[in-house]
């Protein structure tokens, strides 16, 4: 119990200020609130993926890639709900770019960063570039590539509806359903003893488990509720009081503070010699967010303004989400040889850091900027037709083991050697 006392003291006290502040209505200015409430919101994110990473031992791999996704992108949630939900309440304010703003920001920091950073570290490992995928992690990439061409008839369209929060909520089902069928393989890296914190936790009496689980958990789970407000808030003033550009804040600051313990978190299996679930453990992540986050949008919308709506999408929205449809539509391409080389990390890396930039340098003409997001979107876009193409055979292969569940296909999707 002293070894996780000594894990757990950093990230609780990364969580009192914060809480303390919001329980006792105390106020900051806003640039120090926004920090104060973003490291609570970052402190309780580590402590519910490890209490996710201690539960998930008793259950099938696959589910268990799902569960810790799940639960890891809670803080994501409770920022995105909320700017939907005020949104609702005014229509006509900001709010309503700002949903969406923070979910592109962090679906492109996952894809952009958090899967290259996987395969630089497993390199720095065991000096060989690249991360192979087992053929269970199909069913990831099957489900990832539907939610995916789903988000273009959303970009299509140019709102967020009711209906297709259901569409891509029936998709999430199916995804769990499936990777919950899926049986555990003899061997798996993530048979490996568990380490730091969540070792301590299962070196714990089975009860004391349960319990600790459970305390972890709840924690965390008020943290962030009581946190994000005040944090979505506190990002938007600090924006004008520093002169900064509000939209490029919440796209980029928020996100930092949502998913870092998502992306924390697989660093240890990466370094553990296990990359593959790392990897696997972020393709979920990308689905939960292209699915239930994205569906739970017009929801809090149509609550927050006392009616059924759509989350609309501006122009700026709309390019923005099909930026982001794009990069992951090239994301999925790159895994259809279950495997994630050096070259495709580094693509998918440089495209990111390039719209970055270009987003930056352009930040004070909206419409030249749109016009260059949209470029870049093309050219993820081009990568991906011309990636699917030339690995047709793959793309079938995974499509039937991911969803179909034919297992002697998993031979048609086998690696070959060099793959990128």
């Amino acid at each position: 119990m002293r070894g996780l006392v000594h894990f757990l003291i950093p990230a609780v006290a990364a969580t009192a200020p914060g809480l303390v502040m919001r329980l006792a209505g105390l106020h900051a200015p806003a640039p120090l609130s926004a920090i104060l409430f973003g490291v609570a919101i970052l402190g309780a994110g580590f402590l519910l993926s490890w209490a996710a990473e201690a539960a998930e031992t008793h259950i099938s791999q696959g589910l268990a890639i799902a569960g810790l996704a799940l639960i890891t992108v809670l803080p994501e949630y409770a920022v995105d709900i909320y700017y939907a939900f005020e949104a609702g309440r005014y229509p006509e304010s900001d709010y309503v770019q700002f949903a969406a703003a923070n979910m592109t920001g962090a679906n492109r920091l996952l894809i952009g960063v958090a899967w290259p950073l996987i395969v630089l570290l497993s390199y720095w490992r065991a000096r060989g570039w690249g991360v192979a995928l087992r053929g269970s992690n199909a069913a990831e990439i099957s489900f990832l590539a539907i939610a995916t061409l789903y988000s273009f008839v959303i970009t299509l369209k140019g709102s967020i509806g009711l209906v297709d929060g259901a569409i891509l909520a029936a998709i999430f089902a199916a995804y769990l359903r499936r990777v919950g069928r899926l049986p555990g393989e003899e061997g798996d890296e993530d048979e490996e003893p568990a380490v730091g914190p969540v070792a301590a936790i299962l070196s714990l009496p089975h009860k004391r488990q349960h319990l600790v689980i459970g305390v972890l958990a709840a924690y965390a789970a008020a943290v962030i509720l009581a946190s994000a407000e005040p944090f979505a808030e506190s990002l938007i003033a600090a924006g004008r009081t520093l002169s900064l550009n509000q939209f490029l804040l919440i796209q980029w600051v928020a996100p930092l503070a949502s998913e870092a313990p998502q992306v924390v978190i697989t660093i240890p299996f990466t370094l553990r010699g296990m990359p593959t679930y790392a990897l696997g453990a972020l393709v979920s992540d990308k689905i939960n967010q292209w699915t239930l986050l994205v569906g739970m949008l017009p929801l809090a919308y149509s609550f927050g303004a006392g009616h059924t709506g759509s989350l609309p999408l501006d122009v700026r929205q709309h390019e923005e989400f099909f930026l982001t449809a794009a990069q992951s539509l090239f994301g999925v391409a790159l895994l259809l040889r279950l495997r994630l080389g050096g070259a495709g990390a580094a693509s998918l890396l440089g495209l990111f850091l390039m719209q970055l930039g270009l987003g930056f340098a352009f930040r004070d003409d909206e419409a030249r900027e749109i016009r260059v997001l949209t470029a870049v979107a093309w050219v993820y876009l081009v990568l991906a037709g011309g990636l699917v193409l030339f690995d047709r055979r793959q793309l079938v292969g995974v499509a039937r083991l991911g969803v179909l569940a034919r297992r002697g296909s998993e031979e048609s999707v086998s690696p070959p050697s060099g793959a990128p």
